[in-house]
């Protein structure tokens, strides 16, 4: 069982879960279709994406004398490119289009592009920038661009409060590699430090809270799912240290998005169920 879990989490298939997650609450906050192709999609890509950042280096390097482990994530990752490619035929053009220019930011984020040593990650303080924004853009933009053919006002809240949120999510992970990373990345907290860190996290979580009472229509169901994650969000937050368990923020902090749906999904049928009582 402790092997299938550690597969489940180094052949990045919980992170993958997670974007599908996001994704998921978007098509049902905007009221559209499940699209269950392009969730596939989504998280075939995802999988691709995060182990080529992570593996590709490894396995390029030693491709004779690779453990038993990494083959079989790499012959996972081989199955997704698989459904990634059949799943392409049945999306939206605009969705493959877009799904390019995500990728392209993750190849520059991983691939030394600009000179022999250097890629998007080396850049001092963009990486964190990087990810969110792809992020945001995969699970805001890609499941309503082929529904919603006009960006409104809402959509642009909910990229933003999107983008904030993953830029904090993110900052338990810069915390525990801080003893890692380079000094020329320029982290968050190697920038202004760990307590510093911390409470600038804290502060975009109010910012994610006020945002979420500016979209409209907001339902108490939205508004109490995220008030939650929040909490969640900001517990996790003050909680992380450069000494964490192996598991707190690729397992805990990946999952709150998984946590999210659940919550929406929960608070909804409560809705319905209440409704229905009544009436």
């Amino acid at each position: 069982m402790k092997r299938i879990f550690n597969f489940y989490i180094n052949s990045s298939t919980h992170v993958a879960l997670a974007v599908v997650s996001l994704s998921l609450i978007t098509m049902l906050q905007f009221e559209t279709e499940v699209n269950a192709p392009l969730l596939l999609f989504i998280f075939f890509g995802a999988v691709l994406g995060y182990n080529f950042v992570k593996y590709a280096g490894v396995a390029g390097l030693h491709h004779r004398n690779l453990t038993r482990g990494l083959k079989n994530i790499l012959i996972y990752s081989l199955f997704c490119f698989i459904g990634l490619v059949v799943t392409a035929f049945v999306v939206d053009t605009i969705i493959l289009f877009l799904s390019a220019i995500f990728g392209a930011l993750t190849l520059l984020y991983a691939l030394p592009v600009f000179n022999k040593k250097r890629n998007l990650r080396g850049i001092s303080g963009i990486k964190i920038f990087i990810i969110a924004v792809v992020w945001a853009g995969v699970t805001v933009i890609l499941p309503v661009v082929g529904v919603k053919n006009d960006i409104t006002g809402v959509l642009f809240l909910e990229f933003l409060q999107r983008f904030l949120l993953v830029l904090v999510w993110i900052l338990p992970f810069e915390i525990r590699d801080l003893k890692f990373d380079l000094e020329q990345l320029g982290t968050i907290p190697q920038r202004v430090g760990v307590t510093s860190t911390k409470i600038l996290g804290m502060s975009i979580l109010v910012v994610v809270i006020v945002l979420e009472f500016l979209k409209r229509p907001a339902t108490w169901e939205t508004i109490t799912a995220v008030v939650i994650i929040v909490a969640v969000t900001s517990l996790l937050i003050w909680k992380s240290k450069e000494n964490q368990s192996r598991y707190f923020a690729s397992f805990w902090v990946e999952g709150i998005p998984v946590l999210w749906l659940l919550l929406f999904l929960l608070l909804t049928n409560l809705r319905v169920f209440a409704f229905d009582l009544i009436f």
